[in-house]
């Protein structure tokens, strides 16, 4: 059996985020994905077996190309404030630029075929921001309460913001990102 062209599934992964944008995880289909790559449905299925199948791998793909991004730069070394804006806005900044894999990513922890499984290892790929909320509450600067939900004020702060700039199309300038960093920041610290 011939190995999978990478380009192939580079353009069947895009063609599924750009469907799941516009008509849900549950409205796309795999003959709607074939027709957006420019594939017949029978290539496609060569590819991933099923819907499921596609879902799934895109999913894995998508978390470990956020993760990659989400810690870019960012240095554990470094003051707790210093880390935690780092990640703010490279978060903030992947899921702007990359907007259907934002939504995406989302859809998926609603959907059956991410397992709780495997969004439990998935999780792990994040260690590093839980990590870091941890030493904030060593060090006494965020709020002493659940890392989880200290996660989530932080997730639900950044989804508003990239939500509202690219529904609204609201530019994003850079003292628009720091007073929502503040408000965030704001929010969190103890």
């Amino acid at each position: 059996m011939k190995p999978k062209d990478e380009n192939k599934v580079c353009n069947i992964f895009q063609s599924t985020l750009k469907l799941v944008e516009a008509h849900g995880l549950a409205g796309t289909t795999m003959q709607a994905v074939a027709k957006e790559a420019e594939l017949a449905t029978g290539t496609l299925y060569i590819y991933f077996q099923n819907k499921e199948a596609l879902i799934v791998e895109l999913f894995d793909r998508c978390i470990k190309n956020s993760a990659k991004d989400y810690f870019n730069n960012y240095d554990e070394a470094k003051p707790f404030k210093i880390g935690f804006k780092t990640i703010w806005h490279n978060i903030t900044q992947h899921r702007l630029e990359n907007f259907e894999e934002t939504v995406f990513i989302e859809q998926c922890f609603h959907c059956p075929f991410i397992d709780k499984q495997t969004k439990m290892e998935q999780k792990k790929t994040f260690d590093p921001l839980v990590k870091l909320m941890e030493r904030g509450k060593a060090e006494y600067l965020v709020k002493q309460i659940d890392t989880f939900w200290l996660l989530s004020f932080l997730n639900g702060n950044i989804n508003e913001v990239v939500k509202k700039a690219h529904y609204f199309d609201i530019e994003l300038t850079d003292q628009v990102l720091e007073d929502n960093f503040l408000l965030c920041w704001d929010g969190l610290k103890a």
